[in-house]
């Protein structure tokens, strides 16, 4: 039993509570346990100056912020320079949901994920890429009702979800103390159809057996699952 007294394999209680933001046309609170983090999705008729003009791709980017007060110990704003903690988190998201997204549909549009963590208690990328997606797909509907865009550039749901081995067992969705004292940490990014898009696992001290990282996967498909019917 974990110190929240929920069972290995059981996730904190989620909620997404969509439109939760006036101006942005795709937005979501998402609430994992402690963790809330608010989404937004934007898009604008233009690509990165980096691609080319006559480019049959569109694109998505992602920014990520905890803000001060999310944090036990406040925690400075990232004004003038971003962290290589913020930027590998941003690149994550980033790209875990143009996994899920046929940018051709796209062409001649950049679509633009702001996450920012109201409440950090662990597992802030991994519901920011879950919100991410919930509020990317409400943009996207409206793109479709306004005629902006003529198909459905998704090509299947994603989630996310943290997992890792804390005092030899196996379990997912780490709150912060577990993460803390993680002996492994993984942040896995799957699929509906259980296709890897990204699967970080490392280990903090001694290495692990190949069937505790089986048993990681199986949980946290298990756990996708579930949380890809709350969207």
């Amino acid at each position: 039993m974990r110190a929240d007294g929920r069972k290995n394999d059981e996730l904190r209680k989620i909620n997404f509570i969509k439109n939760y933001t006036k101006n942005a046309p795709g937005s979501v609170l998402a609430e994992f346990g402690d963790t809330k983090v608010i989404v937004c999705a934007n898009f604008e008729d233009a690509i990165p100056k980096w691609m080319d003009k006559d480019s049959a791709s569109g694109w998505l980017t992602a920014e990520y912020s905890l803000l001060p007060s999310s944090t036990a110990t406040r925690c400075q704003r990232e004004r003038t320079k971003v962290s290589g903690r913020t930027q590998e988190i941003q690149r994550l998201i980033g790209r875990s949901l143009r996994a899920c997204l046929d940018l051709t549909k796209i062409k001649g549009k950049t679509f633009i994920i702001d996450a920012d963590v109201i409440q950090a208690d662990g597992g802030t990328r991994t519901a920011s890429i879950c919100a991410g997606f919930v509020a990317l797909k409400i943009m996207i509907d409206k793109l479709m009702k306004e005629k902006i865009i003529p198909q459905n550039p998704i090509i299947e749901p994603i989630g996310a979800i943290s997992a890792g081995i804390v005092n030899n067992e196996v379990m997912v969705d780490l709150c912060y103390s577990e993460d803390s004292s993680a002996q492994v940490d993984s942040n896995i990014i799957l699929t509906q159809s259980g296709k890897i898009i990204d699967f970080q696992t490392t280990a903090e001290g001694a290495p692990f057996e190949k069937e505790q990282m089986d048993k990681i996967y199986m949980l946290a498909k298990n756990s996708i699952d579930k949380i890809i019917k709350m969207y």
